[in-house]
């Protein structure tokens, strides 16, 4: 199957050099970083593509779509690699189309919107976006790799998403256009309330090719940490930056102890034992917060310049998710949940899951803001891991009292992601792929069968 799909696609691309069929690079374009999770990296580790592909222009990708899809094959999209859920690991085999080199920025237009491929690196985007006066509204902690594409597909929010929401929220993404697996393949545009049937969908109903994502005026940030003695006293002087409508900022991030001590490279800002508050916050308030936090009883362990994703050290590098990486780095047992808590009665919350799995569970807490404009503690707690049934156990009993969980653990839409309640991305794969060739598997009340004639 190997020789006949690359002779077919070497055809259809003109330059055998960019369908790859080398065992070790195929597998390694089939893979994410699913093995945040013990549950999916015994699940997926065996799953890999047939073939790779590596386009350069829309009508590239509109051959391969008609290519595989004259003769069923699967094609899986993939951006940069950098998800955890396994959303580009291929479940039944087939095409890998790797968009890394449709990575063009277009323009940034006169009112701050960026006009790119997919392929784009979001620090790529980030250093140019600065250098014109404007920066992106929020990025995963995967800022230097993750792809804007990828981002959109299976990301949700990141440092910025304080101030400015996550993905789906406040108009960010403007627009895209996005390659269908119709019969007949064809580019179709999506624009404002349109964009959610394919945001956050894993690449199972289209296939983004350029992007129009709203930036930010750049703010000239500074890092800050400060220690406190306890979770508490972090929390909720961490809480009152995150909702005081006074402050800039980009990040506030809570960890209890002893999550700072995985933080070996940045040691100098850990006090031991200790609550570890972190935050970005416009260079001109910095002075008020350190005063903020002297008053809070808490400790000020470092100040600095953020000059860009090169700035070292780059303390969003400790949050969001990297978190759990420098966790496992530790010790490998460790896993996590992504978390939403009550912005009113997250205090009960802690205590309950404290109270019943000790420090099985350890809290990380990365403030948002939802759609509605209310600061959430969302959250990222490390769980050390000791068998599916007990994490399995903890996410029910989160869901029991009032905690969001998006479950990591899971390798489809509907639990494993944001999917939406009105089933719009669902009505989206039925329209633009109704034989179920993008990313099979991914999205389970999908049944091709079903589908109209």
């Amino acid at each position: 199957m190997t020789e006949s799909l690359a002779a077919g696609l070497s055809e259809v691309l003109g330059d055998p050099a960019r369908v790859l069929t080398a065992p070790a690079v195929v597998e390694r374009l089939s893979k994410d970083f699913y093995w945040y999770s013990p549950v999916l990296k015994r699940q997926l580790a065996s799953k890999v593509g047939d073939i790779a592909v590596q386009p350069v222009s829309v009508a590239e990708v509109l051959a391969v779509a008609r290519y595989a899809g004259l003769r069923d094959v699967p094609v899986t999209v993939r951006g940069a690699g950098t998800g955890n859920y396994g959303q580009c690991i291929p479940l039944h085999g087939g095409i890998i189309l790797d968009l890394a080199l449709m990575d063009k920025l277009e323009e940034i237009t006169a009112d701050g919107v960026a006009v790119c491929q997919p392929g784009l690196r979001l620090g790529a985007l980030e250093t140019e976006a600065r250098r014109q006066g404007w920066e992106l509204r929020m990025y995963p902690s995967t800022l230097a790799k993750a792809s804007v594409g990828g981002f959109l597909a299976g990301g949700s929010g990141g440092i910025g998403s304080v101030a400015h929401g996550g993905l789906r929220d406040f108009d960010t993404v403007r627009a895209f256009e996005v390659v269908t697996m119709e019969a007949e393949p064809r580019v179709v545009l999506h624009e404002g309330p349109a964009v959610h049937e394919i945001l956050h969908a894993w690449g199972t109903n289209g296939i983004l090719t350029r992007i129009w994502f709203a930036l930010t005026p750049a703010v000239e940030w500074a890092q800050f940490t400060a220690a406190f003695d306890t979770f508490e006293e972090g929390f909720h002087f961490a809480k009152a930056i995150a909702e005081g409508s006074g402050w800039t900022k980009r990040l506030v991030t809570v960890f209890e102890w002893p999550i700072p001590s995985f933080f070996t490279p940045v040691k100098q800002v850990v006090a031991h034992g200790k609550t570890l508050v972190l935050i970005m916050i416009a260079t001109n308030q910095l002075e008020a917060l350190r005063e903020a936090a002297t008053n809070a009883r808490g400790e000020v362990t470092f100040t600095g310049a953020y000059s860009g994703p090169r700035t070292q050290p780059l303390l969003s590098d400790y949050t969001w998710n990297h978190t759990t990486l420098w966790a496992m780095k530790a010790d490998p047992t460790w896993t996590y949940v992504q978390a939403g808590f009550s912005p009113t009665n997250c205090m009960k919350q802690f205590h309950l899951l404290r109270e019943r799995y000790g420090n099985e569970i350890l809290f990380h807490i990365e403030f948002m803001k939802n759609g509605e404009g209310v600061i959430i503690p969302g959250g990222i707690p490390l769980v050390y891991f000791s068998g599916e049934e007990r994490l399995n156990e903890l996410i029910a009993y989160c869901r029991e009292i009032g905690v969001f969980i998006a479950n990591p653990h899971v390798n489809y839409l509907e639990d494993g992601g944001r999917f939406r309640a009105d089933n719009i991305q669902l009505k989206a794969k039925q329209k633009y792929d109704p034989r179920g060739l993008l990313n099979p598997g991914k999205m389970i009340s999908f049944h091709p069968e079903a589908q109209a004639k």
